[in-house]
């Protein structure tokens, strides 16, 4: 049987975009998203808390998020989750990314854009 990941989610850009090439000359794009939630608190009330995501797109979508998304931006992504690691003093450390596959803009475009 064949497995399932994927990821959608609705949120605001945290920081703006970030497009870099890979060394075999692949582009990527990265930029975090704040997707708010309400929790209750130990007091009854409720509370506004901000799950934040990291972000990676590739290639022609990768380009397209940084030329018209921007810190602040309300997004719909889809994609999949990704776990990747790194060494650091020694030891492990490992974090999870989403790896977009779709981007469509959820705010109205302004008077003053192209």
């Amino acid at each position: 049987m064949v497995g399932l990941n994927r990821v959608q989610l609705i949120g605001h850009l945290g920081r703006d975009p970030e497009l870099k090439d890979t060394p075999n000359g692949k582009k990527v794009c990265t930029f975090s998203v704040a997707v708010n939630r309400r929790k209750r608190a130990k007091d009854g009330e409720t509370q506004q808390v901000a799950d934040w995501f990291n972000i990676e797109a590739w290639e022609r979508l990768a380009e397209i998020c940084n030329e018209y998304l921007h810190k602040g931006s309300l997004v719909f992504l889809e994609g999949r989750l990704q776990i990747d690691s790194y060494e650091e003093n020694g030891s492990t450390r490992y974090f999870t990314k989403v790896v977009t596959s779709q981007m469509q803009i959820l705010e109205p475009k302004s008077a003053g854009d192209n």
